[in-house]
């Protein structure tokens, strides 16, 4: 889906049609709405290519006056098997117009652009792409406390009960969060990259917003890796009760063993066909069964005395 917004003083304002100087907003975009951006809109076809590629890392370069960029933002999908991942946007700036292009529909774009006219202050094309990276390092502190809640639930089901399901739902957790500092990490370096560069020199943007980005994105960095230090943590402690939760096992049973092998081994005695004093005696049977319980009795005290169950 494609969609036209005017820059004004205080946001965006929608368009019904393309206009010079305009911005474009693509969304899940069809074949056709492809080649318009191949055609109208000049956008290289490998950078379309490496757009609709989701393990496409945040880059920036600059091609025949074009700024093309791209930065990978938080996406919440429950579909897939992992509730939060990443996925790339494509950002390309001309001297005329400015197009946003992603593969997938998304929370975050789509908040950005409801927000026009909001108390948004954009002054030109690069401090609307800053307010956009601004917006998106607000999500990813949002994921990542969403990601934390719900490693704090898991953790108490498994004080309660230590299953696969369970663990494969921290796991899961672990890895949206290897997904969010990688992400982060490459679009930190394409935030200093786009700093540094002599293309942007020719636009007046606001160098505090792009220095507030950076931070905020630097401080998304570091809530993920500390939420994955205590993940793996977590990981590791559940591991070592499982263990021991097993070991504990294994000795009781064997415990049990050693005592019921005590009756058997007077039982496996007595049921030999050789001569026992007891072939005649009505008793035989109480007596043997008396002496295998009073051994067994003995053996359970014995083990108890030495701390040993």
């Amino acid at each position: 889906m494609i969609t036209y917004w005017q820059m004004i003083p205080n946001g965006l304002l929608p368009l019904n049609s393309f206009e010079k100087g305009c911005i474009v907003h693509v969304t899940d975009p069809t074949p056709s709405e492809l080649n318009t951006l191949r055609t109208a809109l000049k956008v290289p076809d490998d950078f379309l290519a490496d757009i609709i590629d989701v393990d496409e890392r945040s880059r920036m370069e600059v091609e025949d006056d074009q700024l093309l960029m791209i930065y990978r933002i938080p996406f919440q999908n429950q579909s897939n098997g992992f509730p939060f991942t990443t996925i790339p946007v494509g950002i390309v700036l001309s001297k005329e117009e400015l197009v946003i292009v992603c593969q997938r529909n998304n929370e975050v774009l789509d908040d950005f652009f409801s927000r026009s006219g909001k108390g948004i202050v954009i002054e030109n094309k690069i401090d609307l792409i800053l307010h956009l990276f601004l917006r998106t390092t607000m999500f990813y502190h949002r994921y990542l406390k969403q990601i934390n809640n719900q490693t704090g639930l898991i953790e108490q089901d498994l004080e309660k009960s230590t299953r696969n399901k369970e663990l494969h739902r921290l796991l899961k957790m672990e890895k949206c969060l290897v997904y969010f500092t990688t992400s982060l990490r490459s679009n930190e370096m394409m935030m200093l990259k786009l700093k540094s560069s002599k293309y942007i020199r020719d636009f007046e943007f606001s160098q505090d917003l792009l220095d507030e980005a950076m931070i905020e994105n630097k401080q998304a960095i570091d809530m993920a890796k500390i939420y994955s230090d205590i993940q793996s943590g977590m990981m590791d402690a559940f591991a070592s009760v499982i263990s021991n939760n097993l070991n504990i096992v294994m000795k009781q049973l064997t415990i049990i063993t050693i005592i019921l092998m005590i009756p058997t081994l007077i039982a496996s005695f007595y049921g030999m066909n050789v001569p026992n004093r007891f072939e005649e005696s009505k008793y035989a049977f109480w007596i043997i069964l008396g002496a295998s319980a009073l051994a067994a009795t003995i053996g359970s005290l014995l083990i108890r005395r030495k701390k040993w169950m």
